[in-house]
């Protein structure tokens, strides 16, 4: 018998890295990876039908109508001391200008940069509200007239008071013919 255990045989454990480590490797060919598919762009927005083009246009007008009415602008007088507006097709258009700037550049293309201008500040809703039933007969307002960035806000229902409104067939209100017959 012996004392010490040597006869006991030791237990040979062997890795699992080991294992690997003496694995037989195999060689792959060399393939390039291919690059993950890119993300597909998202398809461009359908071009808008007719109908919709109106409505973002109408909805466009709205909004610089009602930037209109709550802004300040310029509106100047003529030599008799009245607001200085222009007939134009029938309409009376009261001018108005955004700033000093607008209202120069119309003097010197008028050829009237010479003389000195008198102006009034009036919020746009004062001169569509009131100022444009004032007129005789159909009436708007011209905003920086002869720029390329004028905009005019003609005498129809939504913009100026039902009641001065020029009846386009759309309205239903009394225009300023059916007014004036009256």
């Amino acid at each position: 018998m012996k004392d010490n255990g040597d006869d006991i045989p030791t237990p040979h454990q062997v890795s699992r890295l080991a294992e690997l480590a003496d694995a037989p490797v195999e060689r792959a060919t060399s393939t390039p990876l291919a690059p993950p598919n890119p993300p597909t762009p998202p398809a461009p927005p359908a071009p808008p039908k007719p109908a919709d083009d109106v409505a973002v246009a109408r909805r466009e007008f709205a909004r610089l109508l009602g930037e209109f009415r709550r802004t300040a602008v310029l509106v100047p007088f003529d030599e008799a001391g009245s607001l200085w507006t222009a007939d134009f097709n029938g309409v009376r258009w009261i001018c108005a200008f955004s700033d000093d700037e607008a209202l120069a550049r119309f003097a010197v293309a008028r050829g009237d940069a010479g003389r000195e201008w008198a102006y009034r500040t009036v919020l746009g809703a004062r001169l569509l509200d009131v100022m444009v039933p004032m007129l005789p007969g159909p009436g708007g307002v011209a905003l920086d007239a002869g720029s390329a960035d004028g905009m005019v806000f003609p005498p129809v229902a939504g913009i100026v008071p039902d009641e001065v409104a020029v009846d386009i067939g759309e309205t239903g209100g009394r225009g300023h013919d059916e007014r004036e017959r009256a």
